[in-house]
């Protein structure tokens, strides 16, 4: 019988110590950017499962290659999708915040309309969740059904902030879910998928010191629904 993974994939060393610690995985290879880490655990049935965590770091084509890495090397039963992001609407999320959208788009992807070879990198790719409603929500909001917008910037300008909210109507940013996506989409396993971000800051000229400084609590939050999806 041929193991089932559940594989997380995560940017920062920062971003995936609580999940190493709690998990206590081991080290198990380094290939060019990818840092990869493993555990065979028995779940709830009493059967073996391996939890593996590839830590890819920042940017789109790390993402795509972390991705790419996994359906080609494993007998996927889930992937999620774990980092923390930059808000788009203050009145409406605050730090430490915790987010599975469903909606994912490209904001710094521009091709002429009139190409159509280019169409599908334009078009929002969508998900649909199952992974229950018993949420521990004492300490944060979960937030549902949210649109996610990536690109390869920090994001630290009201004005492009502004832009991508009201281009995209964007409610969140990152720099790797879409191209993720994009690769599952491909092996034709987004009902695999599951995105969970936790805001760490305010997509602002503050943006800088709060990422690090809001990024352990943001991720524990975060990990309590990695957890419980896990």
């Amino acid at each position: 019988m041929t193991l089932v993974t559940k594989a997380i994939i995560t940017a920062l060393e920062q971003e995936a110590d609580i999940i190493i610690k709690t998990y206590k995985l081991k080290e198990t290879k380094t290939l060019w950017s990818l840092k990869i880490y493993e555990w065979v655990r028995n779940n709830d049935d009493n059967e073996q499962e391996n939890i593996v965590l590839v830590v890819c770091g920042e940017w789109k084509i790390h993402a795509a290659f972390a991705s790419t890495y996994l359906c080609e090397n494993y007998n996927l039963q889930k992937v999620i999708n774990i980092w923390i992001v930059w808000n788009l609407h203050h009145d409406s999320l605050k730090i430490w915040d915790v987010i599975l959208p469903n909606t994912f788009v490209q904001h710094d992807f521009y091709m002429p309309k009139e190409l159509d070879f280019s169409k599908h990198l334009r078009e929002p790719i969508f998900l649909e969740y199952a992974i229950g409603e018993e949420y521990d929500l004492e300490k944060f909001n979960l937030h549902l059904s949210w649109i996610c917008a990536t690109g390869d910037q920090f994001i630290d300008n009201i004005d492009l902030q502004s832009e991508i909210r009201e281009t995209f109507w964007a409610d969140i940013v990152d720099m790797e879910s879409y191209a993720i996506l994009s690769v599952i989409k491909q092996y034709d396993m987004l009902d695999k998928m599951v995105v969970i971000k936790s805001v760490s800051d305010g997509a602002d000229n503050t943006s800088k010191d709060s990422t690090m400084n809001n990024l352990e609590l943001a991720m524990q939050n975060a990990f309590a629904i990695l957890d419980f999806t896990l």
